[in-house]
C-alpha cells in the first residue's frame, strides 16, 4: 500500500464517519475532503474545483429548476387533482397516491414531489380514518423508488452515468435506468399498497390536537405595582424563559395584539396572554406580582363588558380567535400583512431549509414576521420546552400561530410544507403548458441523444428564464446548493481514489476475502454494501464513493462494469431503514409522528424484496 494510498484511504474514512454522524452538514464535510485532498496532494490544486463544471453537476441545477417551474405553475396540483380517487377504499388510495408519487419523481426532484403530494396525503388520511403515517410512508418509499427509473430521476444516477463516460464509454442515456429501475419500482409499490402499508407502526395522529404541550394558556393583568411595568416586554420573556412559559399574546386599551414586539412597553393594566405549565404559575404570579384575569372578574362579580370586541379572554385563540393591530401609535411594530384573521398551523420543516440549526430567537420570529411557536414535534415527542432556544432540524413539526398571509410567507421564504388543509392552486394555463413542454422538450432531446444532458436541461432553464415562469429573484433559490455543492466537491475525491490504485486495491480485498472470484456474489455485495451505506450517508456521497470500487471490481473479473454500476445506482436509491438516508424520510419524520427505529419494519422487506428482483434483472439487462 502507498503512501498515497494511505492518504486517501484515511481522507474517505474520516468523511464517511463525519457524514455518519451528522453533526456538519454534508456539503461542509464534503468540501472539507476536497480541501484535505488537495493539501496532501491527491487532487492537483487547478483541478479542485472542476467538479462545479461536472456535466452531473449542472444537469442536477436544471432540473431543479425545471422541477420549480412546474410546481410554481400549479401543473402538478391540477394533474394531482384529476388522478388521485375522491372516493375510493384505503388500498386504491394509497395506491393512487403512491403510484403518482413515483410517476413524477422520476422526471422532477422527488422531495419537491413529495412535498407537493404531502397536503393531499394528509387530507386523504382523514378522509378514510387513517393514521397519516401508514400514508406518508408509502408515498416517501414511492418516491424514493421512482426516482431510479430515469437518468435525471435522482442525483446518484447522474454521478454513475459521469463514472462510466469517464471509463471511456458513454454516459448512461435518459431511459437506461428504465428496465432495472422500473421493475423494482413497480414490484415495490405492488408490495407496499398489498401488505407494507400494514406494516408502517401506528401512531397518534399529527395535528393541532396532537400537540400534547402540557401547558395552559392563561389571561394575567399587569397590576399597578408590578416590578415590570414600564419595562419592555423582552425583560419579561427573559424571566419567563426560567419557568419554560411564553407570552403569545397581549391585550391593550381593548386592542388585542398577536405576537407583540419585544421593544414594546408594558404599562399597568395590560392584560397578557402566558403559554406556561400549571406547575410554574403560581410562582411567575407571586414573583412578577401578576394577577389571573379571571380572578379579577370574578371579584367583580361580572366580565366588565360582554361585547366580543371587548377584552374578552383570548384563551380562545388557541383554536384562531384573535384579531392582530398595529398596537399603540408610539411604538412602532414590524410591517406585517394585513389580516383580521389568527390561525394555527403546522409546517413541516424540509431537507437543507434554512431554518435548519436556527432557533426562534435567531429568527425573531415575532419581531419580524409576528408569528408565535407554540409547540414543536420531533420523532413522536412534543415539547413546548426551551422553544425558544431550541434548535430546528429537518423533519421537525412546528405549531405556529399568525395570520394565515404571514404563515405562508414565512413557509415560503423558509421551505416549510404547510400541513393542514390547503386549496390547490388554479394553474396559469399559459406558464404550465409552458413549463410541462419545456420539460418534456429537454427529456426528449436528452433521450433521443439530440443534445448531451446537461446541454439539453440548460436550454429548458433558458427558457423558463425568458418566459418568466419562475421569478428571476426565485431562479437560484429553486436550486438545492448544498447538494450541489456536494456533488462538486466529491467528484475530484472519487476521481483521486482510482488515480492513486485505491479503488483497485479496495476492490481487490473485496473479491478476495468476500465474493473470491464469483461475479454474480461480487455483485449482489456491491449492492447490498451501496444500498448500507445509503442508509446513513447521503445517497449522492455514496455513490461517488462506490463508482470508482464497482468499476473496479468489474474490471478484476474482466466483466462489464454496466451491471455494477447500475447495482450502484439501485443501491443508493434504495434507502429505506433509517430517516436520515433519503430527505424524503426526513421530510416524513415528524407529520408521521414516526421514531428513528420505525422505518425498518417497511424499510427491511422493502430492501429484501429489491435486492431479491434487481440482480436477476441486472443480469438479464446488463449481462456480465
Amino acid at each position: 500500500m502507498t503512501h498515497d494510498q494511505i492518504l486517501i484511504i484515511a481522507i474517505l474514512l474520516v468523511t464517511i464517519v463525519l457524514f455518519l454522524w451528522g453533526r456538519w452538514r454534508h456539503d461542509i464535510v464534503a468540501g472539507g475532503a476536497l480541501l484535505a485532498c488537495v493539501i496532501a496532494g491527491l487532487v492537483p490544486a487547478g483541478e479542485a474545483f472542476l467538479g462545479f463544471g461536472h456535466p452531473a453537476v449542472i444537469t442536477v441545477a436544471c432540473v431543479l429548476v425545471l422541477s420549480q417551474g412546474l410546481q410554481m405553475t400549479g401543473a402538478v396540483d391540477a394533474l394531482a387533482q384529476k388522478v388521485l380517487p375522491s372516493s375510493a377504499g384505503p388500498i386504491m388510495t394509497i395506491t393512487a397516491l403512491t403510484a403518482l408519487g413515483a410517476v413524477l419523481s422520476a422526471f422532477m426532484n422527488n422531495v419537491g414531489a413529495l412535498a407537493l403530494l404531502m397536503p393531499v396525503a394528509f387530507q386523504l388520511a382523514d378522509k378514510k380514518g387513517l393514521s397519516p403515517g401508514r400514508v406518508l410512508m408509502p408515498l416517501s418509499f414511492g418516491t424514493i423508488l421512482g426516482g431510479m427509473t430515469t437518468l435525471i430521476g435522482t442525483p446518484p444516477n447522474l454521478i454513475v452515468a459521469s463514472f462510466r463516460q469517464t471509463n471511456g464509454v458513454n454516459g448512461f442515456s435518459m431511459f437506461d435506468y428504465t428496465p432495472v429501475g422500473l421493475t423494482v419500482a413497480v414490484t415495490g409499490i405492488i408490495f407496499i399498497v398489498l401488505l407494507g402499508w400494514r406494516l408502517v407502526p401506528l401512531r397518534k395522529q399529527e395535528g393541532i390536537s396532537g400537540f400534547e404541550t402540557g401547558a395552559y394558556f392563561t389571561e394575567v393583568r399587569i397590576g399597578e405595582d408590578s416590578k415590570i411595568v414600564d419595562r419592555p416586554l423582552r425583560d419579561l420573556e427573559h424571566e419567563l424563559e426560567e419557568a419554560d412559559a411564553q407570552i403569545v399574546g397581549m391585550v391593550r386599551h381593548k386592542m388585542r395584539v398577536i405576537a407583540p414586539n419585544p421593544r414594546r412597553l408594558l404599562h399597568a393594566g395590560d392584560i397578557l396572554v402566558i403559554e406556561a405549565d400549571p406547575e410554574a404559575l403560581a410562582g411567575l404570579l407571586s414573583s412578577l406580582h401578576l394577577e389571573l384575569e379571571e380572578a379579577i372578574a370574578s371579584k367583580k362579580g361580572a366580565e366588565e363588558d360582554d361585547d366580543p370586541s371587548d377584552e374578552a379572554p383570548l384563551t380562545a385563540q388557541v383554536q384562531a380567535a384573535a384579531t392582530p393591530t398595529t398596537g399603540d401609535k408610539t411604538e412602532k411594530e414590524p410591517h406585517r400583512p394585513e389580516s383580521e384573521e389568527t390561525v394555527i398551523q403546522e409546517l413541516v420543516v424540509m431537507p437543507n431549509a434554512r431554518l435548519i440549526s436556527r432557533t426562534a430567537t435567531d429568527l425573531q420570529l415575532r419581531t419580524r414576521y409576528g408569528l408565535n411557536l407554540l409547540a414543536l414535534s420531533r420523532q413522536g415527542r412534543r415539547s413546548i420546552k426551551r422553544l425558544r432556544v431550541t434548535r430546528i432540524l429537518a423533519g421537525d413539526l412546528l405549531l405556529m400561530q399568525g395570520s394565515p398571509e404571514a404563515l405562508s410567507a414565512f413557509a415560503s421564504e423558509f421551505a416549510c410544507v404547510p400541513l393542514a388543509a390547503r386549496s390547490i392552486r388554479i394553474p396559469d394555463r399559459r406558464k404550465a403548458l409552458v413549463a410541462t413542454l419545456t420539460m418534456l422538450a429537454a427529456v426528449g432531446g436528452a433521450a433521443f441523444g439530440l443534445l448531451p444532458a446537461a446541454i439539453a436541461f440548460a436550454a429548458g432553464v433558458l427558457v423558463i428564464m425568458t418566459q418568466r415562469i419562475i421569478p428571476l429573484q426565485k431562479l437560484y433559490e429553486a436550486i438545492d446548493w448544498p447538494v450541489i455543492v456536494l456533488l462538486a466537491a466529491l467528484i475530484p475525491v472519487a476521481g483521486a481514489m482510482a488515480s492513486t490504485g485505491t479503488a483497485d486495491l479496495l476492490a481487490k480485498g473485496l473479491l478476495q476475502n468476500l465474493a473470491q472470484g464469483r461475479p454474480v456474489l461480487a455483485l449482489a455485495l456491491i449492492l447490498i454494501t451501496t444500498m448500507t451505506l445509503s442508509d446513513f450517508m447521503n445517497n449522492a456521497a455514496t455513490a461517488a464513493v462506490m463508482c470508482p470500487l464497482s468499476i473496479s471490481t468489474a474490471t478484476q473479473l474482466n466483466a462489464s462494469p454496466d451491471a455494477f454500476l447500475m447495482a450502484v445506482a439501485v443501491g443508493a436509491s434504495c434507502a429505506f431503514l433509517t430517516p436520515i438516508g433519503h430527505q424524503n424520510n426526513t421530510l416524513i419524520l415528524g407529520p408521521g409522528g414516526f421514531r428513528f427505529g420505525d422505518y425498518w419494519r417497511l424499510g427491511l422487506p422493502m430492501e429484501i424484496l429489491v435486492v431479491a428482483v434487481s440482480i436477476p434483472m441486472l443480469l438479464w439487462v446488463w449481462p456480465l
